[in-house]
């Protein structure tokens, strides 16, 4: 492609009829007055058309089939919106037909356990599925399914915890805004950028995280911690304090930092020029992030309040 510089009807080839057939003679005149007349025309078309140029709208996404920031949070907000709606299935369907103001937390407590099972075997199966087959080809009909997978999980959890500790799910979704606004405002002012030291050191305590969960997980299914504790290990005191409050709130720090990752790899894929469809990996990564929020957030204030 040449220079835009030397996009101009002056540099173009001109037409032979107007070069002279000897030098100084008279058709060397009139093919150099026809062509400053031609050159002229051709001046002010080139000039109309880069005004017309200049005046028109900038390209969005669907022109330049290229990812963008803007169509990439249109289309996280369309995952966000599947999530809702099954996630109110998902509330509906746990609950049934108990009667949430009169349910008393010390009796018996039996809810539909299938759409919280549902979601998050599905939601994880999807998640896999996603991951290791973008490379090749992105399909937003599997992230549409994740969507709806995870909202059958957040229904179906907040729905149990809020029939225990009322209010609580509002606390957990104020918390979670608030924290992705903030860590989306200071990414956007330029105050947080993501690094290779950061990184390094969120992967570690990504991995003692997860090792940590598995662990307290099999504790409890062995009967080795009491069955009393709702999150076994994480019900613990250290100096008055839970430890899954202490723990949680690392979590949501880690979860912070993996928003700015997101952010920055969403900002990188459009330098690269990447493809539009790319979008919807951004928007399914974002989702992932905040999902994760939002369970930590939620599990801390059970905590709290459970040991109020």
């Amino acid at each position: 492609m040449s220079n835009f510089a030397f996009n101009n009807p002056a540099f173009q080839q001109q037409d032979p009829r107007n070069v002279a057939t000897y030098p100084g003679g008279p058709q060397a005149a009139q093919g150099a007055q026809s062509a400053s007349l031609q050159h002229g025309a051709m001046d002010a078309a080139a000039n109309a058309q880069l005004e017309g140029m200049y005046a028109a709208p900038p390209a969005g996404a669907i022109e330049t089939d290229r990812m963008s920031v803007e169509d990439t949070v249109w289309k996280t907000a369309g995952l966000f919106g599947i999530l809702l709606v099954t996630a109110a299935i998902g509330w509906v369907l746990t609950l049934g037909g108990l009667d949430v103001p009169k349910y008393n937390p010390y009796s018996d407590f039996q809810p539909n356990m299938l759409p919280w099972i549902v979601g998050a075997l599905g939601g994880f199966v999807l998640a896999m599925v996603i991951t290791f087959t973008s490379r090749k080809k992105v399909r937003p009909a599997l992230i549409f399914a994740y969507a709806a997978f995870e909202g059958l999980f957040i229904g179906g959890i907040s729905s149990f915890f809020e029939v225990i500790y009322p209010g609580i799910v509002f606390q957990a979704t104020l918390a979670t805004v608030s924290v992705v606004g903030v860590t989306l405002a200071l990414f956007a002012s330029g105050k947080i950028r993501a690094s290779k030291k950061a990184t390094k050191i969120f992967m570690i305590a990504m991995i003692g995280y997860l090792v940590f969960s598995l662990l307290n997980v099999v504790l409890m299914w062995t009967g080795v911690l009491p069955e009393g504790q709702a999150f076994g290990m994480l019900s613990a005191n250290i100096m008055g304090i839970p430890l899954g409050v202490i723990i949680g709130v690392l979590v949501v720090i880690m979860a912070a930092y993996s928003l700015v990752l997101d952010f920055d790899q969403i900002q990188q894929g459009v330098r690269n020029g990447a493809p539009r469809q790319y979008g919807w990996l951004g928007a399914f990564g974002i989702m992932v992030t905040v999902v994760w929020l939002y369970i930590e957030i939620l599990r801390i204030i059970a905590i709290v309040r459970g040991n109020n």
